[in-house]
């Protein structure tokens, strides 16, 4: 029975996000020109028709998950798409960034299917860990491979292999969520266990710290080698969440943020491209036409969408470079507002506390810290960019998952998601069934 209202729930709410999809996708268009667009027959057709095809693969091959990861997901993506294809539009000479967007959903929800169909239990996973952690730092490392890496404004995160071109920093995260989630099950209880201190905070025996100083030393590397600020951040940040999980000692959330704050200074003090970074965080008006332009535009347009925003394609976000990848979430509050800024920020506040709801509901520890290391990716991620958006920390080159233009990412988060729902399934399979032994 709670089978089939989870299911019935998640159908619902999918019916609900779909509607206010192509409801933005309608008065995206009449805005421009007052005449509902022929092609939303076409649109209605992929936007439904994909996200049903990806609850039906939830009701067939796990059936007993959480029921508003999908739903919120599909909202976030299909809200994203009417953006990156009024963007798009706008130009002069369109790049059909619709199209393109539409083919990576269907590869990012046929990536999602097939994740579910051939994963039938996470717990296999950890027995391949060091070929999964070995595979996640090479792909993390490959853009500095010469001939393969590409450097895309001024980030060298791209690799391009004949035509293709993608960023292996988004499927090295999830490699590396297995083989953290993996290691620190097997390693907690050392790490856990004080041998000497270092002023007042305790620590376990070095050599069981090496880990967290290969993670630093990483992470350093893409910070500099990179000038990647934000996937430097996100793997870091990704590692020590998982470690103080694990051992319960805020120790190391300490030693970490040390780490990482005095790593960040070097860099600062002597790699002139993170100081530039830096100085135009602290004061983007001392460049306003050249390195603090977008910035400054990102201001201008939270300020013109005040409260409820100008609507759906009145405002002017195309004045921001790349506006439908690193700053779609100044053109949502631009034209929704602080009240659809807000509505976005939410959704991401939603699927975190959903992940963190799978990860506690579980009693087997690798599941438990790879659901963890799941929603500290997708929660960490959205708040080092949404935050970069609007100042609060320096701009980094990641995407606003699901809703920012890119496959690399939307394949990526995909299966983070599929991942997260065989996770919950897999806990209430196990449920019912101690249910079921205890009622005989």
């Amino acid at each position: 029975m709670l089978r089939a209202v989870r299911r019935n729930t998640e159908l619902g709410l999918l019916v609900l996000g779909t509607l206010v999809t192509v409801g933005a996708y309608l008065l995206a268009s009449l805005a421009k020109d007052a005449t509902i667009p022929a092609n939303i027959g076409p649109f209605l057709g992929i936007v439904l028709g994909l996200m049903v095809a990806a609850h039906v693969a939830v009701r067939r091959l796990a059936p007993d998950a959480d029921g508003t990861l999908l739903p919120i997901a599909a909202l976030l993506n299909g809200l994203g798409y009417v953006f990156i294809v009024r963007l798009d539009e706008a130009r002069a000479t369109p790049k059909n960034l619709a199209g393109l967007q539409s083919g990576w959903i269907a590869v990012g929800v046929g990536a999602f299917i097939l994740t579910l169909l051939f994963l039938r239990r996470v717990r296999d996973l950890e027995r391949y860990r060091w070929t999964i952690g070995l595979g996640g730092v090479g792909l993390l490392l490959l853009p500095l491979v010469p001939g393969v890496g590409k450097t895309i404004n001024g980030a060298k995160i791209w690799v391009g292999i004949g035509p293709v071109s993608f960023q292996p920093g988004e499927f090295a995260k999830i490699l590396l969520a297995v083989f953290f989630a993996s290691y620190l099950v097997e390693k907690r209880e050392l790490l856990a266990v004080s041998s000497f201190r270092l002023g007042p905070l305790p620590l376990p025996d070095p050599k069981h710290l090496g880990p967290v100083l290969l993670a630093w030393g990483v992470s350093l590397v893409v910070m500099v080698a990179q000038r990647d600020l934000g996937s430097s951040l996100l793997f870091f940040a990704l590692f020590v969440a998982l470690l103080w999980v694990s051992t319960e000692r805020a120790t190391y959330l300490v030693v970490g943020l040390a780490l990482f704050a005095g790593g960040a200074l070097f860099a600062h003090t002597q790699f002139s491209h993170v100081q530039q970074r830096v100085d135009i965080w602290l004061d983007p008006w001392q460049d306003p036409k050249d390195d603090g332009f977008q910035i400054v535009e990102s201001a201008f347009a939270f300020s013109a969408g005040g409260v409820t925003g100008t609507g759906l394609n009145l405002g002017s976000p195309t004045r921001i470079p790349y506006a439908e990848t690193d700053f779609i979430f100044a053109a949502v509050g631009e034209e929704l507002g602080l009240v659809g800024a807000s509505a976005v920020l939410l959704a991401f506040l939603l699927i975190v506390g959903a992940g963190l709801r799978i990860a506690l509901r579980t009693e087997v520890p690798f599941e438990r810290l790879l659901a963890t290391g799941l929603t500290v990716l997708i929660g960490v991620q959205s708040f080092i960019i949404m935050a970069g958006v609007v100042r609060l920390l320096p701009l980094t080159g990641v995407t606003l998952p699901f809703v920012s233009y890119g496959g690399s990412s939307l394949i990526a988060n995909y299966v983070l998601l599929a991942l997260l729902l065989r996770i919950s399934d897999d806990t209430a399979q196990r449920e019912r069934h101690r249910e079921l032994e205890g009622a005989r």
